[in-house]
């Protein structure tokens, strides 16, 4: 017993950021540590953490009875429990985005929206005024926008399952329940479930909640990007997660995408003893990023606020920020900010890294991430639609008055910020944008997450100053797979060839024209992939703060060579299961 707690305590400390290290790579020889039951899934966030398993609280139960009526003259008060349950709902929701940072705010902001979405409660209110319960009100409206979001596909499909959160929140709230959610566990322990909601996931601890595995879900899927952020292994779309039974003691293995039942107890605590060293020399880790033969790599933070910014500067580890997401301003906002409310909010990130490298990019909204003061249109599938920098076309003057704050904040910086547009997809998309940029003493830049612009790299670094490659987006739309879809999680796995041999070209452009070419997606948080994308070209990796020890531990310990070599090896495979194990074969 004594062993046990000794791996419960120590596990996720050890391993939350460890990624592809020798260590962790000795640990496949162990096979699956003698487990009883083995299931797979995708990997997500490398580790290995074992505990007792939990689950998310049920939902709440009630009976709808299809008759029941209510006396017109209590609807009114059936209204106003209604109004006053959801208001309820959606302003914890907001208070959880207040006190959080970075990914989890951003994440929570967007729930709270949804919330508030007058879709679902117009709906609501017009059939308690028809006599129908509100709970029973509540659970028919959002299962009608669930129904229709379902039928979108892409991101809005996985906006089904913050929906029935807020559903589930809601009639609990009417009914008088506990609210739902994640148990607290007593002792560190493994969470399964089918899939989490935002507010479930971004309010993690990761000192009692250790790894995270779900049934659904993708490599790029909130659950996964919040699992990084907090340094917990992570599997997902593990189509058989049922056979893992809650109470049971269980491992995940976020490198090898496997969760094991009753594992030997001795066989675990060998690993989790290496693992430990691993992680002592990981948390040691100072930079600066570079190869063991000094090839510089710049190690960068994806960050979405002042506070996860200023969080990320503290340890002074990393050298700027690779990925300002600026979309917290604008979610859950009934108007657009002002040019002085968003002047203070990218001050805060330009003052916490100020000298250092700062990528900001532009309005990513759109698509699951709708703005309120903007009358998108009804589109059959939204993640090609209008959003990211489209959105400048209807209404050029949220993209001004966006650079005209940039530039504010930037007058008293000791460098110029970096700013990068999302969704460009044509040479003039991005010679328009720089030119903006430029007007503005800024540093012009475009992500690269359509393949048009990856197959015009070289004309469109032309136009620009740098790149930055966003690779959960260029690889769902290269493998014409939704990145959120548990089905097709094997296609949207950033490691498949097609899409390396994307960012290769991408990467050459870069070295022809010496202009840096970064990731900023989450393929940068993988120590191993890491090194691959060095070998393609890629100068600079922008991830979750957590995650960055790991990548620049992996980095120093190979060569230039290596990650060339490495490379090749990759893009060469004929599957992304094929590309890891040519990149292990060459890097260790």
């Amino acid at each position: 017993m004594s062993v046990f707690t000794f791996v419960c305590v120590d596990t996720s400390r050890a391993m939350s950021n460890l990624g592809h290290m020798n260590e962790v790579v000795a640990m496949e020889s162990a096979g699956n540590y003698g487990a009883s039951v083995a299931v797979h899934g995708t990997p997500v966030v490398n580790g290995l953490a074992y505990g007792p398993v939990i689950r998310p609280a049920p939902s709440p139960e009630f009976d709808i009875d299809a008759g029941a009526v209510v006396a017109e003259a209590d609807r009114e008060a059936e209204a106003k429990r209604f109004a006053a349950a959801a208001t309820t709902v959606a302003d914890r929701f907001t208070a959880r985005a207040s006190s959080s940072t970075g990914s989890s705010a951003e994440v929570l902001a967007a729930t709270a929206s949804l919330a508030k979405d007058r879709a679902w409660i117009g709906t609501a209110n017009t059939l308690i005024a028809d006599g129908t319960p509100a709970a029973a009100a509540t659970v028919a409206a959002i299962d009608k926008i669930a129904e229709m979001f379902t039928k979108l596909g892409g991101l809005m499909a996985e906006r089904v399952t913050d929906l029935k959160d807020i559903r589930d929140r809601v009639v609990a709230e009417i009914l008088g329940l506990p609210e739902p959610g994640i148990p607290n566990p007593d002792e560190p322990s493994i969470l399964c479930a089918d899939d989490l909601a935002p507010a479930d996931t971004a309010g993690l601890d990761p000192a009692r909640v250790i790894a995270l595995a779900t049934r659904l879900g993708g490599p790029s899927s909130h659950t996964a990007i919040i699992a990084r952020q907090l340094g917990i292994p992570c599997v997902v779309a593990i189509a058989e997660l049922d056979r893992i039974p809650t109470g049971g003691t269980a491992f995940v293995d976020g490198e090898r995408g496997v969760v094991g039942l009753d594992p030997d107890v001795e066989e675990v605590a060998a690993a989790v003893a290496k693992a430990r060293e691993a992680a002592a020399a990981a948390s040691a880790w100072k930079g600066p990023g570079q190869t063991s033969d000094g090839h510089r790599v710049l190690i960068l933070a994806n960050v979405a606020d002042g506070p996860s910014a200023r969080a990320a500067a503290e340890p002074g580890v990393l050298e700027g920020v690779g990925l300002f997401r600026t979309e917290l301003a604008f979610l859950d906002r009934g108007d657009e900010p002002s040019v002085d409310e968003q002047t203070a909010l990218y001050r805060a990130v330009i003052d916490a890294f100020d000298g250092d490298k700062v990528v900001i990019r532009t309005l990513d909204a759109g698509s699951d991430k709708p703005l309120k003061f903007v009358n998108h249109p009804d589109e059959a599938n939204p993640a090609m639609g209008v959003r990211g920098n489209r959105i400048a076309t209807p209404h050029p003057e949220i993209r001004i008055h966006q650079l005209d704050a940039i530039a504010a904040a930037a007058a008293a910086a000791t460098a110029a910020p970096w700013v990068m547009a999302p969704m460009i997809a044509t040479v003039a998309e991005a010679r328009e944008f720089a030119a903006l940029v430029r007007e503005r003493g800024l540093v012009p830049g475009v992500m690269v997450e359509v393949p048009s612009a990856a197959v015009q790299a070289d004309q469109i670094l032309a136009e620009v100053d740098f790149v930055s490659v966003g690779t959960n987006d260029l690889t769902q739309y290269t493998m014409a797979a939704d990145r959120m879809s548990p089905e097709l999680a094997a296609l949207t796995d950033p490691w498949q060839p097609a899409v390396l041999a994307l960012i290769e070209r991408v990467g050459a452009a870069g070295t022809a024209q010496d202009k840096p070419v970064g990731v900023c997606g989450e393929a940068a948080a993988d120590p191993l992939l890491a090194c691959v994308l060095v070998g393609l070209g890629v100068t600079s990796l922008s991830s979750a703060p957590a995650a960055a020890p790991a990548v620049g531990l992996k980095l120093g310990s190979v060569t230039l060579d290596q990650c060339r070599a490495a490379a090749r090896a990759a893009v060469a495979a004929d599957s992304a299961a094929g590309a890891r194990d040519a990149a292990r074969a060459v890097l260790g």
